[in-house]
C-alpha cells in the first residue's frame, strides 16, 4: 500500500515506529495531487512548500517523543474555512485574493498537534449547492467516475480523501454538505450536533445551521479527528460546555440491544432510487443480525424540511453575505460611485446560485413577508425538532439513505435548481433539528458508484452514531 493510501491509524503506527517520516507521507500526498488534481479539480490551493516545512517540524516532534494523534498527518481544508496565511476563497471570485490572518479554531487545534495542511479544497461557492458545480473555479469530478459530480458543497474535500490526496479533510455542513458528498464519493462524513465543534473561522452561510466536521476514510479515523477538534470554544458562544467523550472507546462498545429506527418517510418516497433503497435495506438487515432491534417509526414532518431550509438558510445568507462589498477585503471591481463599486464587485464575484439565495432570503425577510415566510418557517423548524425528540424517546438511532440517488452526471441537474435542492431531501432534516448525522459507505450500485447510509442520533450522541456506523458491513 502506498503511503497516501493509509488511514490515520495506520499512518500513526508507521510514523511512531519510524517506518517512514512525516516528510515522506506529505510528499506521497503531494505527488498524488500533482498526478490527479488536473482531472478531479479537488484543490484550489496546494500548500506544497509550507506542508513540507510543517512535516519536517512534525518529524522533530516525533523524534523528541512529543507525537500526538495527528502529528505528521496530512489533511485538507474546505476553502470556506479560514487558514492563517493560506488563501481562502470559499470558491467565489470576490475572495480570490483573501488570505486570512488567523486559523479557524478547528484548524488551529489540528495544527497545534503537528497536523500537516496539504491544501484548500474546492466547494460550491460559500456552501451553496449540492454538486460542487457552483464553484467559480470549476466543478469537482468524482474519483469513481470522472463524468459524475463529487457532491456538494464539500465536493473537493470528499474527492481529496476518496482519491488519497490526503488522509482526512475538514469541511462544513449546513444542509448536508459533508454527508451528501461523502455518500457520492464512498467515504465517511460526520455532521456533528450544533454546538459540538467551534464555528469560529468558518465563513458563515446560515449561522443557526452551520456546523464543521471531518471527512475520513474510516469511522475509526473519524473518532480520532473528532477527539481533537470537539469541545467548547470561548470564541464561539454557541459551543456547548458538555464534556467531550472518549470517542474511540465509544465506537468499540457493544451494539447488541440498540433500538434502530427506520423512518418510513425516507423509504416510501417517490424520489428514492430503487437500487439505493435495496442497498440500504440490506445494511439494516445486517444491523439486525448483530443484535440490534429494528423499529419502524414515523417522522411525518420530514416532508417540510426542504421548504423550511430554503427559506431560513437564504434569509441568514442574505444577512451574512452583506459584509462582502468589495471595500473591506476581497476583490474590488472599479465603479464611478459607491453603488457601482458594490454592484460590480458582487456581480463579478458571486456565482448565480449565491445571487439566487440572497434574493430569496431578502424577499423572505422583507416587510409584509417576514411573518408569512421566515416566522412561519421558524415555527415549523421547531416542530421538526420536536418530531425527532419524540422518536428518540422510543429508539436510539435512525438509519436512512444519505441521498435518494447515487452521483449524477456533471451538468445533468445544473439547469434545474429544484431538482438540485431535492438532492438534500434526506440530509436537511437533521440540520433543522441540530442533531448529529454520519454517512458511511454501504455498498455500490451496479455501475460502480458508492451508496451512503446515514445514521442519525439525539443531540451530542456523536459517539453512538459512529459506533453504529462502524458496524455496517464493509
Amino acid at each position: 500500500m502506498k503511503l497516501n493510501e493509509l488511514t490515520i491509524k495506520e499512518a500513526r503506527a508507521g510514523l511512531d515506529t519510524k517506518k517512514f517520516s512525516a516528510v515522506d507521507l506529505a510528499k506521497a500526498c503531494l505527488e498524488r495531487i500533482k498526478e490527479r488534481n488536473s482531472e478531479i479539480n479537488a484543490f484550489i490551493t496546494v500548500c506544497e512548500e509550507s506542508a513540507l516545512q510543517e512535516a519536517k517540524r512534525a518529524d522533530e516532534m516525533i523524534a523528541k517523543g512529543e507525537a500526538l494523534p495527528l502529528t505528521g498527518i496530512p489533511f485538507s481544508v474546505k476553502d470556506a474555512i479560514d487558514t492563517a496565511n493560506v488563501r481562502s476563497t470559499a470558491s467565489a471570485k470576490i475572495l480570490d485574493n483573501y488570505i486570512p490572518p488567523f486559523d479557524a479554531t478547528v484548524v488551529k487545534k489540528i495544527r497545534q498537534q503537528g497536523g500537516v495542511l496539504i491544501g484548500k479544497t474546492n466547494c460550491d461557492a460559500f456552501g451553496h449547492g449540492a454538486s460542487n458545480e457552483n464553484s467559480m473555479y470549476g466543478p469537482v469530478r468524482n474519483p469513481h467516475n470522472l463524468s459524475k459530480v463529487a457532491g456538494g458543497s464539500s465536493g473537493g474535500s470528499a474527492a481529496s480523501v476518496a482519491d488519497n490526496m490526503c488522509l482526512f479533510s475538514l469541511a462544513e455542513d449546513t444542509g448536508g454538505s459533508i454527508r451528501q458528498p461523502a455518500s457520492f464519493c464512498g467515504i465517511v462524513g460526520l455532521r456533528p450536533s450544533y454546538g459540538r465543534n467551534s464555528r469560529f473561522g468558518i465563513m458563515p452561510m446560515a449561522s443557526s445551521f452551520d456546523t464543521v466536521g471531518p471527512m475520513t476514510k474510516t469511522v475509526e479515523d473519524m473518532a480520532i479527528v473528532m477527539q481533537v477538534i470537539a469541545g467548547q470554544d470561548n470564541l464561539d458562544a454557541t459551543t456547548v460546555p458538555d464534556r467531550v467523550p472518549d470517542y474511540l472507546s465509544e465506537i468499540g462498545g457493544s451494539v447488541k440491544g440498540l433500538r434502530v429506527g427506520v423512518p418510513r418517510e425516507y423509504f416510501d418516497n417517490d424520489n428514492i432510487d430503487k437500487e439505493i433503497k435495496k442497498i440500504v435495506e440490506a445494511q439494516i438487515k445486517n444491523l439486525e443480525k448483530q443484535g440490534m432491534k429494528i423499529v419502524d417509526v414515523s417522522l411525518p414532518l420530514t416532508k417540510y424540511a426542504i421548504a423550511v431550509y430554503y427559506i431560513l438558510v437564504p434569509s441568514e445568507d442574505s444577512s451574512n453575505l452583506g459584509r462582502l462589498d468589495g471595500v473591506r477585503y476581497g476583490v474590488r471591481a472599479p465603479g464611478e460611485s459607491l453603488f457601482d463599486l458594490y454592484a460590480q464587485s458582487r456581480e463579478q464575484g458571486f456565482p448565480e446560485e449565491v445571487k439566487r439565495r440572497i434574493l430569496i432570503g431578502t424577499y423572505a425577510l422583507s416587510a409584509g413577508y417576514y411573518d408569512a415566510y421566515y416566522k412561519k418557517a421558524q415555527q415549523v423548524r421547531t416542530l421538526i425538532r420536536q418530531d425527532f425528540d419524540r422518536v428518540f424517546g422510543e429508539i436510539d438511532v435512525l438509519v436512512t439513505p444519505t441521498s435518494p440517488f447515487a452521483a449524477f452526471a456533471i451538468g445533468e441537474k445544473a439547469n434545474d435548481p429544484i431538482q438540485m435542492y431535492l438532492a438534500d431531501i434526506f440530509v436537511s432534516p437533521a440540520c433543522s433539528a441540530g442533531i448529529p448525522g454520519i454517512s458511511v459507505n454501504g455498498g455500490f450500485t451496479k455501475s460502480g458508484l458508492p451508496v451512503g447510509v446515514q445514521i442519525m442520533g439525539p443531540r451530542l450522541s456523536e459517539g453512538l452514531v459512529m459506533k453504529v456506523a462502524n458496524n455496517l458491513s464493509k
